[in-house]
């Protein structure tokens, strides 16, 4: 019996420190870009790339100016975000049995991975000009994906399990969301005539529904707790 109730206890603190975790990786990212923003000169939340933030060096990035004082808050940022989320996932895979727990724990570490090789290999000039371009495009490409798909698997979860539809077709929208931006990304360059929207829209609508997703769902995973009130001895001695 006792066994019993430690193992349920132990469920509820799980879902707790995920939902933490999911929450402050979200807080921690948006004010850190909102601060490295502040700090560089002339900064495009529609024109700059996400990565400009996180270069070192002041130059000339295409058409785009680089001047990022605060690139180190930055890359800081996308590492603990990225840890922060792989965290959640394997702490809410621990504190629930639901569907689909391995795809979401590894596409949550594919993500953190991504957000590392992002901050640790900068888009800057100096990394293009030692062909490690492609090192940062694949670390992006990991954190887009684990983060979406991770959500995706999450929402599909909720639906098998039948615990919040509502919830979980959210989920998946806003997983979908995000995928959209990132190919739009690509297409809207290569295959619409004219521009819909500038890269730095596209990009952020990809990584914003990560930001979003982690921070209501950590949200709804606190708010969706109820704490177990045990029945007083006098009440339980009147249903006896």
């Amino acid at each position: 019996m006792r066994e019993t109730q430690s193992d349920a206890s132990a469920t509820p603190s799980s879902t707790v420190i995920a939902a933490i975790c999911w929450i402050l990786a979200g807080t921690i990212y948006l004010l850190a870009e909102a601060l490295a923003a502040s700090a560089f000169p002339h900064y495009s939340y529609e024109m700059n790339y996400i990565s400009d933030l996180g270069v070192p060096d002041v130059e000339m990035l295409g058409d785009r100016v680089i001047d990022s004082p605060l690139h180190l808050v930055m890359n800081i940022a996308f590492v603990a975000q990225g840890l922060l989320f792989a965290a959640a996932a394997i702490y809410m895979a621990r504190g629930s049995r639901f569907p689909l727990r391995v795809p979401v724990i590894a596409c949550a570490i594919l993500h953190a991975l991504g957000m590392v090789i992002i901050a640790a290999v900068n888009a800057g000039q100096h990394n293009n000009e030692l062909g490690l371009a492609w090192v940062h495009l694949l670390g992006a490409f990991f954190a887009f994906f684990g983060g979406h798909v991770s959500a995706i698997c999450i929402g599909i979860s909720l639906l098998l399990g039948r615990r919040n539809s509502i919830v979980g077709l959210l989920t998946i929208a806003i997983g979908l969301i995000g995928i959209l931006g990132i190919v739009m990304l690509q297409v809207d360059v290569r295959a619409v005539p004219g521009i819909l929207l500038p890269d730095g829209v596209w990009e952020r609508i990809g990584m914003y529904a990560i930001i979003v997703w982690e921070m209501l769902f950590g949200i709804v995973l606190l708010s969706s707790r109820r704490p177990q009130i045990p029945l007083s001895q006098d009440r339980a001695a009147a249903l006896d």
